[in-house]
């Protein structure tokens, strides 16, 4: 069974909802801004480089947590962009990734935030993330909460398809939330020896010193193509696969030749003989140079050499939200799909040489795979593959 993405919801640091993501990224501006506009000039954190949401408002709650109060926004984005309606909803299931979670205004104080005492239990569990959505939206279905680092959100999609594919539900509401930008968070970054401290993110760079932490919010909606919605959901980019493995191998890196990725990939190719042919991938890229050198290794293993395959980095235009960035970086490209497109890449950053270019590969009329890939802490690899609908 096929799986349409009909609904995105986005905030980040390049603004609120779609369109606000669509004209930044066209404009060629990216989020990144020094932490000393969020968190003043005397904190040990000034100097690097960040991104956010700017109206902290949507984020703002006695009753729910911030980060819970982000995934509701997206949602409901996602929801209204679907066209969905309450009833549409009763039986949906709704998935979250995220790597900290609920951290953000429980170990943390949220500024403003006067919470409400009765709530604080529910506050500090990550579960709180999913419920909120489940509640506000009336959503009887199945939720769950995923927290596999850095590929959380895409894994939260991996498992919202499966759930489709098997009959479970006929829909799903896939967030990934992510709001790193405390004190604690950026200390544990700092003491690891990965935030980066150069001012551009370039990952494929030389130079490329380490992750730009940001703050973001995403939600797709996910439903099954069947007989009878194949005709409403013909104009839509669908996912077509979803595989996971684990390296074994470090609890902060990654092997230097990428293996545990590159066996995923591996089977991921294998699996989709039958689809389109890969015209783009949108890679990790987490901005420290042992993650870009091991990435690069993993697909130039299993890339056909004869072929011309566009990377689009996003990272560099939103900063690495963690847990978040699986989702982010798929709606984004969702929202160029639509059109048969695929986002630009910002201008200044480093090819890393064939097979790849920078250049937008075109789409075939027929319909087109890009791949999303996703590395967790631990050594954690995810992939999702997507197609834009045919002409």
């Amino acid at each position: 069974m096929n799986v349409a993405i009909t609904g995105i919801g986005l905030a980040s640091g390049l603004g609120d909802g779609v369109q606000a993501h669509r004209q930044k990224i066209s404009a060629g501006e990216h989020a990144l801004q020094p932490l000393a506009e969020l968190l003043g000039e005397d904190s040990p954190y000034a100097g690097v480089s960040a991104a956010w949401i700017k109206d902290r408002k949507i984020m703002l709650s006695r009753k729910w947590a911030p980060t819970s109060m982000l995934s509701l926004h997206v949602a409901k984005q996602a929801v209204a962009d679907a066209g969905l309606s309450r009833q549409d909803l009763t039986d949906a299931a709704v998935i979250v990734g995220s790597s900290r979670g609920n951290a953000a205004g429980w170990v943390s104080e949220w500024p403003l935030r006067r919470p409400f005492k009765l709530m604080a239990a529910s506050n500090s569990m990550h579960g709180e993330l999913a419920s909120v959505v489940s509640i506000e939206l009336g959503i009887r279905g199945p939720w769950q909460v995923v927290s596999s680092g850095c590929a959380a959100s895409l894994d939260a999609m991996g498992m919202a398809s499966m759930m489709i594919q098997q009959g479970m539900v006929k829909r799903a509401i896939v967030i990934g939330v992510e709001l790193p930008l405390i004190p604690e968070v950026l200390q544990a970054y700092a003491d690891t020896g990965v935030l980066a401290s150069s001012v551009l993110n370039d990952p494929y760079s030389s130079d490329t010193s380490g992750l730009f932490p940001a703050e973001a919010g995403a939600a797709l909606v996910l439903e099954a193509v069947t007989d009878q919605t194949a005709e409403r959901l013909k104009s839509q980019p669908q996912m077509t696969g979803y595989w996971c493995n684990s390296d074994a191998d470090s609890p902060i890196g990654m092997p230097s030749d990428g293996s545990g990725l590159r066996d995923c990939l591996e089977q991921a190719l294998a699996e989709l003989s039958a689809e389109p042919a890969i015209a783009a991938i949108c890679p990790h890229a987490s901005g420290t140079l042992l993650h870009a050198k091991a990435e690069l290794a993993a697909l130039k293993a299993v890339l056909p050499g004869d072929q011309t395959i566009s990377l689009h980095p996003l990272k560099p235009y939103t900063g690495h939200s963690v847990g978040a960035n699986g989702v982010l970086d798929c709606a984004i490209l969702t929202s160029y799909l639509r059109d048969r497109e695929l986002p630009p890449n910002l201008t200044g950053i480093s090819c890393p040489g064939p097979p790849f270019t920078l250049e937008a590969s075109p789409l075939s009329k027929q319909g087109a795979t890009v791949l999303k890939i996703a590395v967790g802490m631990g050594g954690h690899n995810s992939i999702v593959s997507l197609r834009s609908p045919s002409v």
